[in-house]
């Protein structure tokens, strides 16, 4: 009787496609909404148990005095709704528009979370043009973990 030996590169490599999946997902789905709408809100993107890709939104709440929403709450109670949903999720990535200096321009950040410990974040910088945005290539960003922590 012959053992199959447990083969943890599988396992990692099933957290690294799911990761890219959902972080791909939601960075692509802001880059439309950025070229179709000139900007978008912070969304989150969902992994389920049964690998269906789902968006999360929450609404924003009302501008201030100068017509501006607070994003950061917004990322807040995204947050808060995932850590609430994440028995039902294998991974997922909340994306926001930051601004970033370094490269004087705008950027998509995107950071992306796995039920089994895996964290990954990338950012697109981006800049207006004639017809609509230019975006530069994705780079790897820090991120630490924010749904999986008790």
């Amino acid at each position: 009787m012959s053992e199959t030996p447990t083969n943890d590169a599988s396992v990692e490599s099933s957290q690294d496609r799911e990761l890219r999946e959902t972080l791909g997902t939601a960075l692509g789905t802001a880059q439309e909404h950025l070229q179709q709408n000139g900007g978008f809100l912070p969304f989150a993107v969902t992994l389920s148990d049964d690998g269906e890709l789902r968006i999360v939104l929450v609404t924003p709440g009302e501008p201030d005095e100068h017509g501006d929403i607070d994003a950061g709450g917004m990322l807040a109670d995204i947050h808060e709704l995932l850590r609430q949903g994440r028995d039902d999720f294998k991974a997922v990535a909340v994306v926001s528009d930051v601004s970033l200096p370094d490269h004087g321009s705008d950027g998509i950040h995107g950071a992306a979370e796995h039920r089994d410990g895996e964290v990954r974040a990338a950012i697109i910088p981006y800049t207006p043009t004639v017809d609509g945005f230019a975006f530069s290539g994705m780079e790897p960003d820090t991120h630490e973990p924010s749904i999986w922590v008790d």
